[in-house]
């Protein structure tokens, strides 16, 4: 019994020491940590190293080093306004359609501060251009920039027969309201017998044709945008859109492919969203990933339904030279 009694002093004492020795280490460990932490901080962004403004409690407040605006500074479309001659809201309207640009970038909120110095560029547009017109129809050419609803004030006994976005150009087709071929247009619509033809280029190399049939969930809000609807969703909810895209390649320029789009289905930002979830979206479709130009070049080049057939020539912007 007393040999157990000494080896369980012993043990005692061992531990002890041990304790002793771990907590020497962990305090020679500690200048080593804050040497790591003071070379941390040396390898920051030069920004954050910079000397920051205190807070009234004396926290430092993180400021980034942007040119500071002059103390005249005026809000885009009034500096546009006096430039060009015109009214506040027409200068707001030409920023709202995304035709003024400062420095080669689209100047995309019309109250943004502006150094007064800045000189703006106006892209022009114009109106739309008659291709056809009989008793039944009537075929617009339309320039970008210009609302579907907006060429349709130019002729007001017609209506609408589809829809293309603001920055869509080509073939945009008007009916007489209520007629007996505004119904049968509409139907054909409905059933997929109209043949729709776009062009458009793509960010990226593209070379073989694809067929896109993933169904889309469409909500529209204050403004539209449209996401692939998830797997193995059903038909049935009326959100949930079945679609066709046909997507061929029709020239390599660089890293920028020209193609023919045939839909079957016309949903809402149908081409645009099928692109981009193939990794090509549209030149110019920011909404959809794409990096900023001066338009979103998507054409709709040939529309044929019920005996008719009509087809509008992109402009040269969509030439590879």
């Amino acid at each position: 019994m007393p040999k157990k009694t000494q080896s369980s002093k012993a043990s005692k004492q061992s531990l002890s020491q041990k304790a002793k020795s771990t907590k020497s280490q962990s305090k020679n460990q500690k200048p080593l940590k804050a040497k790591f932490q003071s070379s941390k901080k040396s390898l920051q962004n030069p920004i954050m190293q910079s000397k920051q403004p205190k807070t009234s409690q004396g926290q430092s407040k993180t400021t980034l080093n942007t040119p500071a605006l002059p103390k005249n500074a005026q809000k885009a479309y009034k500096l546009l306004a006096l430039q060009e001659n015109l009214s506040n809201a027409q200068a707001k309207d030409l920023i709202d359609r995304g035709l003024v640009t400062l420095k080669g970038q689209k100047v995309k909120i019309a109250r943004t501060l502006i150094n007064p110095k800045s000189q703006f560029k106006i892209i022009p547009f114009s109106k739309p251009q008659i291709i056809f017109e009989d008793k039944n129809v009537l075929a617009l050419d339309k320039p970008p920039f210009i609302t579907s609803e907006e060429a349709l004030k130019l002729y007001p006994s017609w209506a609408l027969l589809h829809r293309l976005d603001r920055e869509t150009s080509g073939v945009l087709l008007l009916v007489k309201p209520q007629s007996a071929f505004h119904s049968k247009a509409k139907e054909a619509f409905k059933t997929g017998e109209v043949f729709k033809q776009y062009l458009a280029i793509v960010e990226g190399i593209l070379e073989e044709e694809q067929e896109i049939t993933t169904p889309l969930l469409i909500q529209k809000g204050n403004y539209a945008k449209v996401k692939l609807a998830p797997k193995n969703s059903s038909l049935k909810n009326p959100l949930i859109k079945e679609t066709y895209t046909k997507v061929t390649p029709l020239e390599i320029y660089g890293k920028k492919t020209k193609v023919s789009i045939l839909i079957k289905t016309g949903r809402t930002h149908q081409i645009r969203i099928h692109l981009s979830s193939i990794k090509h979206p549209i030149v110019g479709d920011t909404l959809y990933g794409a990096k900023e130009a001066k338009r979103i070049f998507l054409h709709a080049h040939k529309i044929s339904l019920l005996g008719y057939e009509f087809c509008s020539i992109p402009s040269k912007d969509f030439d590879f030279s």
